[in-house]
């Protein structure tokens, strides 16, 4: 039987360590019954993508910039997120084009997107994962489980993730995924560069027709500036409300609660914001930040220029008002905005993302990690396959998720079938097929035809492979965020032990839900920011939220070493 050398190798990335002594038992089982023996005799680096350093690889190829390919048919059960908007095929070209580069087919649980999250719980929390489990934003509620691999004991079996984080500069990215242990339990979707995010798609012909010079203005945008636009387009429409927002308003209250100091919305998280200069963690949502922050959407509520459904309403009750034009503004991305535009039941409608409005704190960019949604591996894996086998195992999935052949084919497809190339090596999607807003008239879709540029795999890349999916319109977008909005850094993570985690939870939800209650009171007039947020900062303490920031300080100095502070 083919041997590895194990190595018990050190990444070091601004004196941090990582933790990437790789782990398994000599007497693990390999598929066929055979036991797997490792011979722990060598030390290397993590960043050593030498494709033999560590290996025989006896069976299959691997290594940077080379395509995975094993010598006999493999199989590795599979979660899938199956969303309902390029519905779940069996016959997917997509499937068919893995196998043929490969030999890898998946033995795939395919469950709702909506499910996804609570059958992922129960599978991981009863033992029963499958091998490889992607579309992962939050691995800390499977870790103290143990069914779960630190993969950071394992990336330096994966040369093309390695050069991702080296080439990439991505060590500072990754600090936000270690736990107390010090390592971390996720491979994240690398992204060279940070993407555009959410915002606010407006008709920029009514607000031009109201005297608002978009473009000319948008660089130096306030909410308070945004505040003023739209009240000229209502005094100029006369419409009823000005925003009917979608996502009941958890977006919009997202991307402003960066700009002023606090979390809100999608991102309300714990209330907690790290102070980069004095190096500790506040309770954000109890400040007058936060009370500046309430206010101002109380103000858009009361004046009639945002609409009391933002909160209530499904998604396509706000977009058929905007459809219609009723409204003149409502939150999404790019691709909401390329998918609204063959929808509007206005002719002449010209629809325009703006960038984020600025705030008290400042013309921050919102997207401040490079880091998407990743791929966990069950400890099912290493059991049942044995760790030789396992490392084949890593080593395809290294292929798939973080090389730059991996991802153009999740992303686009077949060369000569689904795209081509222009002499300068950039993709041109085929004429008859639509995708992100490119080619909108075609007949058959990217992701629902073929499976390509789904959200299991399509996640993560180099820049120039970013762009090769955006319409000039979303070019043009994120080039004014990364030129007008100013990068900030992220925050540390909170590396607490099981038993602090667990105490912190239990702080942590009913001091949140109560925020997010009063939160929305306050913004629709329920409770007077003026009479009761004495009582409401109050309450806030009584329900925990001084004893958590200080938990989370507390724990904070513990580990600051490890994190390079």
């Amino acid at each position: 039987m083919n041997r590895f050398k194990k190595a018990t190798g050190i990444m070091l990335a601004a004196s941090m360590v990582f933790g990437l002594a790789a782990c398994g038992s000599d007497n693990d089982k390999d598929t066929n019954g055979e036991s797997s023996t490792t011979e722990k005799t060598s030390t290397e680096t993590a960043g050593n993508t030498d494709a033999t350093s560590n290996a025989e690889a006896v069976g299959y190829t691997f290594g940077e910039d080379t395509t995975f390919h094993s010598d006999e048919p493999v199989s590795y059960s599979m979660m899938f997120s199956d969303n309902e908007g390029y519905p779940y095929k069996a016959d997917w070209r997509l499937w068919s084009a893995i196998k043929e580069k490969t030999n890898v087919s998946f033995d795939l649980t395919v469950t709702a997107r909506t499910e996804y999250e609570n059958q992922k719980t129960l599978l991981v929390n009863s033992g029963d994962a499958p091998f490889i489990i992607p579309k992962t934003y939050d691995e800390s509620p499977f870790v103290a489980g143990g069914q779960i691999v630190p993969i950071s004991d394992w990336v330096q079996y994966m040369p093309n993730y390695q050069k991702a984080v080296k080439d990439w500069g991505m060590e500072e990215d990754l600090k936000a995924k270690l736990k107390d242990d010090g390592k971390y339990y996720v491979l994240p979707g690398l992204w060279e560069v940070a993407g555009g995010g959410y915002s606010y798609i407006i008709r920029k012909d009514v607000f031009e027709k109201a005297g608002v010079d978009v473009k000319a203005n948008e660089g130096n945008w306030t909410y308070e500036d945004f505040y003023d636009a739209m009240k000229k387009v209502k005094d100029y429409t006369g419409a009823k409300y000005v925003m009917s927002d979608r996502f009941k308003g958890e977006s919009t209250l997202n991307i402003a609660a960066v700009e002023y100091g606090v979390t809100g919305g999608w991102g309300l998280s714990n209330g907690l914001v790290f102070d980069q200069d004095q190096k500790k963690f506040n309770f954000a949502d109890t400040t007058e930040d936060f009370k500046n922050y309430v206010t101002y959407f109380n103000k858009l509520y009361s004046e009639g220029i945002l609409d009391p459904e933002s909160f209530t309403q499904e998604d396509d009750a706000a977009l058929a008002k905007f459809y219609k034009g009723d409204t003149y503004v409502i939150n999404g991305n790019y691709q909401n905005l390329a998918d609204m535009v063959a929808k509007m039941q206005v002719p002449d409608a010209d629809l325009y993302m703006i960038v984020q409005p600025g705030g008290p704190k400042g013309q921050l960019q919102i997207e401040a990690s490079r880091l998407e949604n990743g791929v966990m591996i069950s400890q099912n894996a290493l059991k049942k396959l044995g760790e030789e086998k396992f490392i084949q195992m890593l080593r395809f999935v290294d292929w798939l998720w973080y090389s730059d052949e991996g991802h153009t084919l999740s992303l686009w497809g077949v060369e000569g079938e689904t795209y081509s190339k222009d002499a300068d090596g950039n993709i041109k999607l085929n004429s008859d097929i639509t995708f992100n807003g490119l080619n909108p008239t075609a007949e058959k879709k990217l992701n629902v035809d073929y499976g390509f540029g789904g959200g299991v795999f399509a996640y993560g890349g180099s820049a120039k492979l970013k762009l090769s999916k955006m319409s000039e319109g979303e070019k043009d977008y994120n080039d004014r965020i990364l030129t007008l909005r100013q990068a900030r850094k992220v925050a540390p993570p909170i590396m607490g032990s099981a038993d602090d985690s667990e105490e912190m939870n239990l702080i942590s939800k009913p001091l949140m839900d109560y925020v997010k209650t009063m939160t929305l009171k306050f913004i629709t007039g329920q409770a007077n920011i003026g009479t009761e947020w004495d009582s409401y900062v109050k309450q806030a303490e009584a329900n925990g939220s001084t004893r958590y920031t200080d938990m989370a300080n507390e724990i904070f100095e513990k580990t600051k070493s490890k994190l390079g502070y």
